[in-house]
């Protein structure tokens, strides 16, 4: 039972890690990419804002499709099992990995290259629209008693591992490529290196078991009926989405956008930017289990509350220094003390979120708040904030935008119950769907 508990959450984190990866490495390239596929010509004004608005707008385009991957894949799992769900996940984004792989040019196939490129985003947001609520799930019913926190953390910790591997991927490119290089052909690596590994992690996904948890609930699952059960969670549902909107704008806008502002906003060198986001990211994927160990010894609320304040407070003094002497050592120090609030945070939410929800529809609503959520404050969050810089002049808008998003999450927090409170919520809904 222990050898297939590790199996189980080894496939889980990293399948995660992976689907991540293949989401978030678009972004990583995205000063490459808009060249490419929105070759701008200098003789029109704005010319390059135009296409990184156009290459900024592509990538948010993924999370068009996410609420409904969420959904499907969701309702997937919850009635056909959380395997199945993560399995037909992974297998639409290595489809969607193929095509951006393979994708020619505007150079070579004109306006038919943004278009694939269009389908391939499509097709990655609804796999990753149902990766959160099945893998999160997934991870947490696995886990042994009062280990909760800690693996359910690891959810947040694969999608950090993915952030490394592209930024370490993105700096050893632009260190051994040049940029002609890197626009003849290069920048496709990234997609072939996670291309390759897609077969292993299908297995390895293909040959878990269900946890007990699911198959309880599931015996029960004909007696009631479905979108009664769905209901149950009444407000959690928005105060679970209050919490996701501060985690998109920590990946979405604090950390998924540094390359691109760096390079196109605060002029500085595009290998020194991709090292700060490594950096970031690697202490990160260490603060954020042990964030989650430390949930399952103290009340998760406090935990949160206080992070949440630190990263809010943080932010305008950190970016207004950088902005006023632009530097990669001050950018590194921001990103890091930036990194460990976030990181903090996004260790703890996790489990608190599923915990909001009982089993038997847990995946499905998991995908409903993290996706809607995402989709109105990450999804084109990159493409507001380029936009508001243009208009603006002012490249403070990113910092304007993250502390909303934290703002949000913060009150969300404060309205939340108890988490003894919620956790007996939670108790009730499974004792009632018990046979």
């Amino acid at each position: 039972m222990q050898t297939n508990n590790r199996k189980a959450i080894t496939a889980a984190i990293a399948g995660n890690a992976m689907e991540w990866y293949d989401f978030t490495i678009f972004a990583l390239m995205t000063p490459v990419i808009k060249n490419l596929f929105f070759p701008a010509d200098p003789k029109l004004p704005g010319h390059d804002v135009n296409a990184l608005l156009l290459t900024t707008a592509l990538f948010g385009a993924g999370f068009v499709m996410r609420p409904i991957g969420g959904l499907v894949l969701g309702y997937y799992g919850d009635r056909k099992g959380r395997k199945a769900a993560m399995t037909l996940g992974m297998t639409l984004m290595a489809l969607a990995v193929a095509m951006l792989a393979l994708t020619p040019t505007y150079a070579t196939v004109g306006i038919a290259a943004p278009l694939i490129v269009l389908v391939a985003r499509l097709l990655q947001g609804f796999s990753v629209g149902g990766e959160f609520g099945t893998s999160t799930a997934y991870l947490i019913e696995a886990a042994p008693p009062g280990r909760k926190g800690f693996y359910g953390s690891w959810q947040i910790a694969g999608q950090l591992m993915a952030n490394v591997l592209g930024a370490t991927l993105g700096a050893a490119l632009t260190l051994m490529f040049t940029p002609e290089q890197l626009e003849a052909g290069a920048w496709r690596i990234p997609f072939v290196v996670g291309l390759a590994i897609m077969p292993i992690l299908l297995y390895m996904r293909s040959t878990v078991v269900e946890p007990d948890a699911l198959t309880k609930d599931r015996a029960a699952a004909r007696k009631l009926a479905f979108s009664e059960d769905l209901k149950s969670p009444g407000r959690n549902y928005l105060i679970g989405m209050g919490m996701v909107v501060a985690s998109a704008v920590s990946f979405y806008i604090t950390f998924g956008y540094t390359v691109t502002y760096a390079k196109d906003v605060l002029k500085l060198p595009l290998l020194q930017s991709f090292l700060v986001q490594m950096i970031a990211a690697i202490v990160m994927v260490i603060v954020v289990p042990i964030a989650g160990a430390v949930s399952d010894r103290y009340a998760r609320k406090p935990l949160l509350l206080v992070s949440l304040i630190a990263y809010f407070v943080s932010l305008y003094p950190l970016y207004s220094w950088v902005i006023a002497g632009p530097s990669i050592a001050k950018l590194l120090v921001t990103q890091v003390v930036i990194g460990f609030f976030s990181a903090f945070f996004l260790g703890v939410y996790c489990t608190t979120l599923v915990e909001l929800f009982p089993v038997r529809v847990r995946s499905t609503s998991l995908s409903i708040v993290n996706n809607l959520a995402v989709l109105i404050s990450g999804g084109f969050a990159q493409f507001f904030v380029t936009w508001l810089i243009a208009l603006t002049g002012s490249p403070l808008a990113p910092v304007l935008y993250a502390m909303l998003g934290v703002g949000i999450g913060l009150i969300s927090v404060i309205a939340m119950q108890p988490m003894d409170a919620v956790t007996e919520v939670g108790s009730v809904n499974r004792n009632r769907t018990s046979p």
